[in-house]
C-alpha cells in the first residue's frame, strides 16, 4: 500500500493545497490561529484577544507607585467542525489523478470544503451590530451616478465604533461588486496605490482603506415578521449599557417574531443593535424580551419607538480581529495509518489545515479529504454590515 501511494500522494496534496487557498476568501482575511499540533474534535484552542490599556497620572514622591502591566485576554475558540469530502477513483482514474488528469474534480472536492468553511465564518455577520447602507438596496448604485458613499459610511461606522486601521477588508457579493466595478474612483489607477493594477483581472483591490475582495457566499438576512408599531414598554425605565428590555407593539395581530441577526435602531439613539437571540411574541399587544448587543447607549424611559432593518444582503466591511478561526490537524502529519497513507499540513495562505488520507478498498482508491475547525465573532466593534 505505501509503495503504491506515497509516491503520488505529496503531489497530490500540494495541487489540493492550490485548490483550497482558491477558494477560501474569509479565511485568509481574518485572525487565524493554526498550528501543526494534533487535536481532536471537541477542543479547545485560546486565541489571543489585545486587551485596554490604561493611561495613569504620574505623581511624584520618595517611593514609586505600585507597577502595572496590561493582560492580554483571550477567546476559547471549541474545534467543534470536523468535514469531510470523499473522492472515489478506479484504478484508471487513480492514474489520472496521479499525472493530472483530473484536477478539475480534485479542486471541486477541494472548492466544496474551502466554500463550507468560508459560509460559516460569514454567517457569523448574525452578531455584528454595525450597519451602513439600505436594505434591499445594493450597494454603490448612486441613484444612477455609481459611487462609493457606502462604502465610506462602513468606514465611518467602524472609526465610530473605535476599529483599528489596518487591516482592514471589504466583502462584497456579487452584485455589489457589479456595481463597484462601475465607479471611476476604482476604475482610475490615479485613486490607487502605486503599483496596483486590479482592474484588468476585475479585481478591486486596496482603496478607501480597505482591502476589497468579492465573495459568493455572501448571505442574505432574512427579517422576522413584526415591522411596525414596535415600542419600548411603556413607563418602564432601563438603565443604559443593560442589553436585554421588554418591547411591545399593538400592530401586532397575532404570534409573531424578531429573529436573531435583526438590526433595530431605537428613537433618540445614534447606536444600532443587533438581536442576539430570537424574540417571539405570542399574541397582540403582548411583551416580547429584546437581547441585544451592545448595552443600550442611553437610558429608556419607556414607550420609544423601534424600527426593524428589512431583510438584507450581509456585505461585510471589518477588521482582521473581528473574527476568529482556529484549525488543527487529526493523526499524525504525515505517515501510514493501518496501511492507509496519511498527509497532514498547514496551508499559511488560507489558514486552514488540510488532512488527506488515502485508501484502497476494493478494486478502487478513495482520496478523503478532511478539516478540522471552529469559527467565533470575537470583537463585534470591529465589523460592520453593509446592507444591500
Amino acid at each position: 500500500m505505501a509503495n503504491t501511494f506515497d509516491a503520488i500522494v505529496n503531489q497530490i496534496f500540494a495541487r489540493g493545497l492550490l485548490a483550497l487557498r482558491q477558494h477560501a476568501i474569509m479565511p485568509r482575511l481574518i485572525n487565524t490561529d493554526w498550528s501543526t499540533e494534533v487535536a481532536k474534535q471537541g477542543d479547545t484552542v485560546n486565541v489571543p484577544v489585545p486587551s485596554a490599556v490604561i493611561v495613569g497620572d504620574v505623581t511624584p514622591g520618595p517611593t514609586p507607585p505600585a507597577g502595572g502591566n496590561s493582560t492580554p485576554s483571550s477567546v476559547a475558540i471549541v474545534l467543534d467542525r470536523w468535514k469531510k469530502s470523499d473522492m472515489f477513483v478506479t484504478d484508471k482514474e487513480a492514474r489520472e489523478v496521479a499525472v493530472g488528469a483530473r484536477d478539475l474534480q480534485l479542486s471541486e472536492h477541494l472548492k466544496a470544503l474551502a466554500n463550507y468553511v468560508d459560509a460559516e465564518i460569514l454567517a457569523l455577520y448574525k452578531g455584528v451590530y454595525g450597519y451602513a447602507g439600505t436594505a434591499g438596496t445594493t450597494p454603490f448604485a448612486g441613484g444612477g451616478t455609481p459611487d462609493l458613499a457606502e462604502a465610506v459610511a462602513v468606514d465611518r461606522v467602524l472609526n465610530d465604533q473605535l476599529a483599528p486601521t489596518e487591516p482592514r477588508n471589504m466583502v462584497l457579493g456579487t452584485a455589489a461588486k457589479a456595481n463597484a466595478l462601475l465607479v471611476r474612483a476604482v476604475q482610475d489607477a490615479s485613486f490607487r496605490r502605486a503599483g496596483e493594477d486590479t482592474l484588468s483581472s476585475a479585481m478591486i483591490g486596496d482603496l478607501l482603506g480597505f482591502m476589497w475582495a468579492m465573495d459568493q457566499n455572501i448571505p442574505t438576512h432574512t427579517a422576522g415578521t413584526i415591522t411596525t408599531g414596535l415600542v419600548a414598554k411603556a413607563s418602564t425605565a432601563v438603565a443604559a449599557g443593560t442589553k436585554s428590555f421588554a418591547a411591545t407593539t399593538a400592530a401586532s395581530t397575532g404570534a409573531c417574531a424578531l429573529k436573531e441577526g435583526d438590526i433595530i435602531n431605537i428613537a433618540g439613539h445614534s447606536q444600532t443593535y443587533v438581536l442576539t437571540a430570537d424574540a417571539t411574541q405570542a399574541s397582540a399587544a403582548t411583551d416580547v424580551t429584546l437581547a441585544i448587543e451592545p448595552g443600550l447607549e442611553i437610558a429608556l424611559a419607556g414607550s420609544e419607538a423601534i424600527t426593524v432593518k428589512s431583510s438584507h444582503v450581509a456585505n461585510l466591511g471589518f477588521h482582521r480581529d473581528a473574527f476568529a478561526l482556529a484549525t488543527r490537524t487529526l493523526g499524525p502529519a504525515d505517515g501510514f495509518m493501518g496501511g492507509n497513507v496519511m498527509r497532514a499540513a498547514v496551508d499559511p495562505i488560507s489558514g486552514l489545515t488540510l488532512t488527506l488520507e488515502v485508501s484502497r478498498e476494493y478494486a478502487r482508491t478513495k482520496y478523503q479529504w478532511r478539516i478540522l475547525y471552529g469559527v467565533k465573532l470575537v470583537r463585534r466593534e470591529l465589523a460592520c454590515r453593509l446592507a444591500g
